[in-house]
């Protein structure tokens, strides 16, 4: 009953936001602080690294405010809940896909 993604049915048509400037600079310095909690984990797999109960803090802390930092580009309220944001994310792609 999850939800499954893949590289193949999210980002070849995944409906994406048009951030600012500022957003998309905040974006990209996000994405590069997981990328550096990562780094601070080389002999762990990304199996070892995204198991929900021993995910180390700073890959958590780091995939927070990158979450944060996109809900807010797409102007979604921080405490949406998921069902809520596949729903907006279905009606941008219906939009796109009916241009």
């Amino acid at each position: 009953m999850r939800y499954r993604y893949s590289k193949d049915i999210v980002y070849n048509n995944f409906p994406w936001c048009s951030p600012t400037a500022e957003q998309k600079a905040k974006i990209e310095q996000t994405a590069q602080a997981i990328l550096d909690a990562r780094a601070l984990y080389p002999d762990c797999s990304l199996a070892d690294l995204y198991n929900e109960t021993t995910m180390p803090p700073e890959l958590r802390k780091a995939h927070n405010a990158n979450d944060k930092a996109v809900m807010q580009a797409y102007g979604f309220k921080p405490d949406m809940p998921e069902s809520d944001i596949v729903a907006e994310l279905m009606k941008m792609y219906q939009q796109l896909t009916s241009q």
